[in-house]
């Protein structure tokens, strides 16, 4: 992440950074929220405190609603109009009352915690067979690509009743969504991923209706509220904010508290030491390194005032999570990597009604396959130095392209 003073807002490019948190506690300092620009130019107002992050998660003020983003900065927030690109954005993420309470609450009949909590022994199966493979790998292993990546999007592919022999074109689809393009070129994969992955959904709920299972895609489309149902457009927006959602950002909570174990030896001995620590140790993952950066877009409904900071009407505001958990005034020591800490105020997952559905899966994920990895190999190690490492560019996901490591 790098900014450069321009005349008006601050030019700031998300991704790539070793270490965003710099610019992050100078940004604190400065203002509660503050006019920032990207690369190309896009006008939108960054918060970055924690309080302030809190309080704007949860502000009814600032709709998820991208129709309601002002003319004046229409461009910096990409906006399908049509085809698959469209049939993709009315998920929970995109909608607010009474649309979203109406999805919420038939979401909420099929993601019910005691179906999550039926997951936690295929979980630590998948978990015990992946690290039977990388016991019989030669050499330095990529982390990310053979077990933090296939973990989670097994068990999320398992849930919704996705084939698991598709998972390849999952994953590709995936990468391109949720990789930063700064070019024609890259606009037209990244239209051509959501085309695909949509159609692809579109044919699978289909296929569910006719053909019921034991599945999560099925719970919904026989879920009903007062007598409604998800319509096919909302099944297929659904379908893909949990595929994509349900895997992409535990990749990343695996691999980046992999990272920190690693660089903190210390820590690393006290979760071996002490393994009932591991629920405590994925809080602080996700305070200190968590997979999620920003929050996505909001636009304010009305002019809005933080601080004396102006925030015009129809204006897109971002709110930094990866901020908010090293800010001083919320947590001790912010900058230190503690699994004993014990804190788990941060706002990785949301705070109000668009707290992630999916948390309890993520940490669930998170505690067994960390806690599995350094019980099975106790002198895990990277492969490489820290600086080598490459932090993917994009605007939501923080985490690494790739994790080589020593298993022994």
């Amino acid at each position: 992440m790098t900014t450069a003073p321009v005349a008006g807002p601050e030019a700031i490019s998300f991704g790539g950074e070793t270490n965003p948190y710099a610019l992050y506690a100078r940004l604190r300092r400065q203002a509660p929220v503050s006019h920032m620009c990207l690369p190309d130019g896009g006008e939108f107002w960054l918060v970055t405190r924690y309080a302030d992050a809190k309080n704007a998660l949860a502000d009814p003020r600032l709709s998820k609603d991208p129709t309601q983003v002002g003319e004046r900065w229409r461009s910096t927030v990409a906006q399908p109009t049509d085809g698959e690109d469209a049939s993709l954005v009315r998920h929970l993420l995109n909608v607010d009352p009474p649309d979203h309470t109406r999805l919420r609450r038939l979401v909420h009949k099929g993601f019910t915690p005691r179906r999550i909590e039926g997951l936690r022994g295929r979980i630590q199966e998948i978990t015990d067979d992946l690290l039977d493979d990388l016991a019989r790998s030669a050499g330095p292993v990529d982390l990310l690509d053979k077990f933090a990546f296939k973990v989670p999007v097994t068990v999320i592919c398992e849930l919704l009743g996705v084939p698991l022999e598709d998972v390849e074109d999952i994953h590709n689809w995936s990468t391109a969504l949720s990789t930063l393009v700064a070019d024609e070129e890259g606009h037209a994969k990244v239209g051509q991923a959501a085309a695909q992955l949509g159609a692809y959904l579109a044919e699978l709920v289909e296929h569910k209706a006719e053909h019921p299972g034991d599945d999560l895609i099925s719970a919904l489309i026989e879920a009903r509220d007062e007598g409604q149902r998800l319509s096919h457009a909302e099944l297929t927006a659904m379908a893909f904010l949990m595929l994509i959602g349900g895997h992409e950002t535990t990749v990343h909570l695996i691999g980046n508290g992999m990272l920190a174990l690693m660089e903190h030896p210390d820590q690393m001995a006290l979760l071996q030491q002490d393994p009932s620590l591991i629920k405590s140790a994925v809080e602080e993952f996700l305070r200190y390194e968590g997979s999620v950066e920003v929050a996505t877009w909001r636009f304010a409904l009305e002019e809005l005032d933080f601080d004396g900071t102006r925030v015009p009407q129809g204006a897109p505001v971002l709110v930094a999570l990866g901020s908010a958990g090293r800010d001083p005034e919320r947590f001790e020591n912010p900058d230190t990597f503690d699994i004993t800490r014990g804190d788990a105020g941060h706002l990785v997952f949301g705070h109000g009604m668009h707290y992630c559905l999916g948390a309890p899966l993520a940490r669930m994920e998170g505690q067994i396959a960390v806690g599995s990895l350094v019980r099975r190999f106790p002198g895990i190690r990277l492969a490489v130095p820290a600086g080598q490492l490459r932090w993917r560019e994009g605007l939501l996901i923080r985490g690494l392209y790739e994790l080589p490591v020593h298993l022994s």
